[in-house]
């Protein structure tokens, strides 16, 4: 447990661990009730959170010389070292991030002011609400571009809800009603959005 300057209590299910974030002005007995609430739902979904676990270090995460180069879900039949597929992946993705940021801001209906690459392992895509800054990772267009398209509506529906609430999923919902599909084959791969 660490305590942060964040509004809620945050947590966030790890294998053999469950991490929680708690605000620095909550008291101990607070976070002792809100632990207790929620060590049924880390019980229940810690089976899943081991099974993604082995599933991401089973397969790699990054692309590797002896993989074969994918580009939007496409083999290709280039042969590239990581660091070119790296390089490769992000042209790839330089070139098309301004048309589908575009394309699917006024959807949702949430702006950002900035659009980021890096190199993520452990995440397709995050955002920072206060500075409405959205960060890709680098690694999207080894997978269809419906995949990256999912992320970017998801990042910017974190602009009107900073939290994965009931109210959060039905804007991506509303805003890509078929982002299940491109949601669960990231999922099987590594990674998580936040």
């Amino acid at each position: 447990m660490t305590k942060k300057r964040v509004k809620n209590i945050n947590f966030r299910l790890k294998p053999h661990a469950l991490m929680v974030s708690v605000p620095v002005s909550i008291s101990s007995k607070q976070t002792v009730q809100a632990i207790a609430h929620r060590v049924p739902w880390a019980i229940a979904n810690h089976p899943q959170v081991l099974e993604r676990y082995k599933r991401k270090n089973s397969a790699l995460v990054e692309p590797t010389a002896d993989t074969p180069l994918l580009l939007w879900g496409a083999t290709q039949s280039l042969t590239l070292t990581h660091d070119e597929k790296v390089a490769y992946y992000r042209q790839q993705l330089n070139e098309v991030m301004p048309s589908l940021f575009d394309k699917w801001q006024p959807v949702v209906g949430a702006y950002a002011n900035e659009m980021r690459l890096k190199k993520m392992h452990t995440r397709w895509g995050s955002c920072n609400t206060g500075a409405r800054r959205i960060w890709l990772s680098v690694y999207l267009p080894a997978y269809p571009v419906e995949c990256t398209e999912y992320v970017i509506v998801h990042e910017l529906c974190h602009l009107h809800h900073p939290n994965h609430s009931r109210a959060f999923w039905q804007t991506v919902e509303a805003a890509m009603p078929d982002y299940k599909r491109w949601h669960d084959m990231l999922a099987g791969k590594t990674g998580k959005l936040d």
